[in-house]
C-alpha cells in the first residue's frame, strides 16, 4: 500500500475516532506524551497515563477531565528502575480494570547526554539504554496478550533517526527501537489470528523540555510545539490506518 505521508502529517481526527478504546501512553506527563494524551482523550479514548512524576500526570489528568474527556487512569512508573514483575503488575491492573488494551504508545525517552563515544560514561550508558530500549521491550512484551484481545489493536513508537555523532546510547537505543518495530510488524502481520498494527512516528525537533536541555542556545520558537506533531499518532492508533503496519513516518523530513 502506498501511503500519502503528507495527508497523514495533516490528519484531522474526528471526535469519536478512538471512542471506547483504552490507550496506554508512556511519558504522558510532558511534551509529546502530554499533548497526545489530551488529544486521545478528546478523540474519545480512555487514556492510561504512565510516567515517573505524579504531579505532571495529575496535571494531564485534570486537563482531560476539564475538557470533558473520559476519566483517565494514572500509573506512576520509573522506567529506569522497573522490573519485569512491575510490568506484569501493570498488565494485571489494566486487565482487572479494563479487560483489554487497544493501543500502546512507547513514547517515553531520555537522551542522557550528547557525548563523544570514547568519553561516554558506562553507568550513564546502561541507564539510557534501559529507559529507551529495555523498557519498551519489557512493556510491549507484557502488553501483547491484552492487545491480542482487542478488535483493532495498535502499537506506536516515538522513533528518532539520530544515529550520528555524539548521540551515543540514545541514538543506538533508538536504532534498536526501529528494529523492534520492524520485527513486531512482521510477526503480527503474519499472524492472521492476532493482527496488531505496529508503526512509528519520528517527530523531528520539537519545542520540549528535553530539547531545550540539550540545545539551550536555540531560540524558544525554533521548533514546532508538541501539539502540532501528534496527528500521525492519532492516525496510527485509529481505524483509518487498518492495513498499515511497519511504517516509520517522519513529521519533519530532513530535520534533526
Amino acid at each position: 500500500m502506498r501511503l500519502d505521508e503528507d495527508a497523514i502529517r495533516q490528519y484531522e481526527a474526528r471526535p469519536d475516532l478512538l471512542a471506547g478504546r483504552i490507550v496506554l501512553v508512556t511519558g504522558a506527563g510532558d511534551g509529546i506524551g502530554k499533548a497526545l494524551s489530551l488529544a486521545c482523550a478528546h478523540a474519545g479514548a480512555t487514556v492510561i497515563l504512565l510516567g515517573k512524576t505524579v504531579k505532571k500526570l495529575e496535571a494531564v489528568y485534570d486537563g482531560i477531565e476539564a475538557a470533558g474527556g473520559a476519566q483517565p487512569a494514572i500509573y506512576p512508573m520509573n522506567l529506569e528502575g522497573a522490573t519485569a514483575k512491575d510490568y506484569a503488575d501493570l498488565m494485571d491492573n489494566i486487565e482487572g480494570e479494563f479487560g483489554h488494551l487497544d493501543g500502546l504508545v512507547n513514547n517515553a525517552g531520555w537522551v542522557g547526554a550528547l557525548t563523544p563515544f570514547k568519553h561516554y560514561d558506562v553507568e550513564l550508558w546502561a541507564r539510557v539504554m534501559t529507559v529507551n530500549l529495555h523498557a519498551p521491550f519489557l512493556l510491549t512484551r507484557a502488553c501483547l496478550p491484552l492487545l491480542e484481545r482487542a478488535e483493532d489493536p495498535a502499537i506506536v513508537f516515538s522513533t528518532h533517526h539520530c544515529q550520528r555523532a555524539y548521540w551515543g546510547a540514545y541514538g543506538i537505543a533508538k536504532a534498536g527501537q526501529k528494529g523492534m518495530l520492524d520485527i513486531l510488524a512482521a510477526e503480527y502481520d503474519a499472524d492472521s489470528n492476532h493482527p496488531i498494527r505496529v508503526n512509528g512516528v519520528d517527530s523531528g525537533p520539537v519545542a520540549t523540555r528535553e530539547r531545550r536541555a540539550h540545545y539551550p542556545g536555540e531560540p524558544p520558537d525554533a521548533h514546532p510545539a508538541p501539539e502540532t506533531v501528534i496527528a500521525p499518532y492519532l492516525y496510527f492508533l485509529g481505524p483509518d490506518s487498518r492495513g498499515v503496519s511497519g511504517t516509520d513516518l517522519e513529521c519533519q523530513p530532513g530535520k534533526r
